[in-house]
């Protein structure tokens, strides 16, 4: 099991009941973790493969090849390869973060693929090599061959092939500009796809005639299949005017690169091919699977929660909306239960699931999870023995090294006492450095999955 203590903070530590919320926290990971999804969709027996309710007869194929691109890349293809061993053909791999010197070349069949990094939440030079690697392998498929692709949340900037007339550049100070203005993942996916020649579908246009079977874990609320790591494998239900109407929202037009502008201009006048459609004879033969999702990490914690003697809840896994609104609103929450016993009386732990957005106005340091709660801080204040912890699955909220951080009713006492003034901080988008000091930034580390957030509402 994931070990707890990757979550301790200085309130964790220092509460009576501190280890077992971070079971809880541990609970929830462990039940999204990438090595067991894989092992729980894809068996092999001999010369036949099963891939969630599909079978293949190896012998059918003349090659079988890996492609994975997102934060739990690496886990789910080390797993693909233990499964696979000598059927393997070849691969290529995009994961975040440093590269294993050894490539995990003690797993079956790893040493045949080619792994690579990538960077997020903003791609770069290596994010577009090796998404032109993947195009490269998946152009030379034929209708004997088998594509088995591995697809998590980060997929969209690890991914990142532009099209022509398109620099990296320019989809660098897109990707900024959308990320500050507070528009939500399935917005900016909308741009992505109609930029890129490898997402909204065209990734399977690329495989075919091949058959394909992909994996995924998933990242965005609801599961939608085309947002997910902006759905390379799946039809694209949106289309050039919607990027541009997204563009118009939020009063950006004239922030993002010419080159962009005319791009999708262009396509909304029918002057560009659109991405393929839902209906598309290219999808025939391709199968997408969800094998881990918000909800069930969020089911795990409860199971957890129920198992450590507190009474819990599932608020929702579709929480979305400005960070520091929701920070106010789930603390809200938190007080009802200690002034009235409601919805579910002490102790409490309510859990709530999804992803919210920031909009950027100032020049400080912070996640989406920190944020919210720093604006949960003065709601909690003087509250006795309650706690709200906000946490990325992935480890990584925002461009920080932390995952979220914790809040309890004396968080506010010991800020002042440091100098440290709440409001100033949220102002200034600068929630790691009030968390910091305190010691409550949750810095567990890259934890090799990715399901959206967390956040665990708990009174004591």
């Amino acid at each position: 099991m994931m070990n707890p203590k990757r979550f301790e903070t200085h309130s964790l530590r220092n509460h009576p009941r501190g280890a077992s919320v971070q079971r809880i926290l541990a609970a929830a990971l462990e039940a999204v973790d990438p090595t067991q999804a894989i092992h729980q969709h894809m068996q092999r027996e001999g010369n036949h493969l099963e891939i969630g309710d599909q079978t293949f007869d190896l012998r059918q194929f003349a090659r079988l090849l890996v492609i994975g691109f997102g934060k739990a890349s690496l886990p789910m293809t080390k797993s693909t390869a233990e499964v696979l061993g000598e059927a393997l053909t070849a691969g290529v791999v995009i994961t975040k973060g440093q590269v294993p010197s050894d490539k995990l070349q003690d797993a079956g069949g790893m040493s045949l693929l080619e792994v690579l990094a990538g960077a997020h939440p903003v791609p770069d030079e290596s994010s577009v090599a090796g998404a032109q690697k993947i195009a490269n392998l998946l152009s030379t498929t034929t209708e004997k061959d088998l594509v088995i692709g591995l697809i998590s949340g980060g997929g969209s900037a690890l991914l990142t092939l532009p099209v022509e007339g398109i620099s990296l550049d320019d989809i660098q100070a897109l990707t900024q500009t959308l990320l500050g203005c507070g528009a939500t993942i399935n917005e900016i996916n909308c741009l992505r796809k109609h930029l890129s020649q490898v997402k909204g579908g065209q990734l399977a246009q690329m495989a075919a005639p091949a058959q394909m079977v992909n994996l995924i874990l998933s990242d965005v609320v609801g599961d939608p299949l085309d947002v997910i790591a902006s759905g390379p494998t799946v039809p694209d239900p949106t289309t050039f005017p919607d990027a541009l109407e997204i563009l118009a929202r939020y009063g950006i037009s004239d922030e993002i690169p010419a080159a962009i502008l005319a791009h999708l201009q262009r396509g909304a006048n029918g002057d560009i091919p659109e991405t393929p459609k839902p209906g598309d004879p290219i999808f025939r033969g391709v199968k997408n699977t969800i094998i881990g999702n918000n909800y069930r990490a969020a089911q795990a914690a409860l199971q957890r929660a129920d198992a450590e003697n507190f009474n819990s809840i599932l608020l929702t896994t579709s929480l979305q909306g400005e960070a520091r609104e929701a920070g106010k609103m789930l603390a809200a929450i938190l007080r009802q239960v200690v002034l009235t016993g409601e919805p579910i009386p002490r102790p409490a732990c309510i859990i709530a699931g999804g992803e919210t957005t920031v909009t950027i106005h100032g020049k400080g340091l912070g996640g989406r999870n920190q944020e919210l709660a720093l604006a949960a801080v003065a709601e909690l204040a003087g509250l006795s023995d309650v706690m709200l912890i906000a946490l990325a699955t992935d480890g990584d909220d925002g461009p920080t090294d932390a995952a979220g951080a914790v809040v309890t009713g004396e968080t506010l006492g010991r800020a002042t006492f440091s100098g440290l003034e709440p409001s100033k901080f949220l102002a200034a988008n600068d929630a790691y450095h009030f968390f910091d000091p305190l010691g409550d930034l949750i810095k567990s580390g890259l934890t090799g999955t990715n399901v959206n957030d967390l956040t665990f509402l708990l009174a004591f």
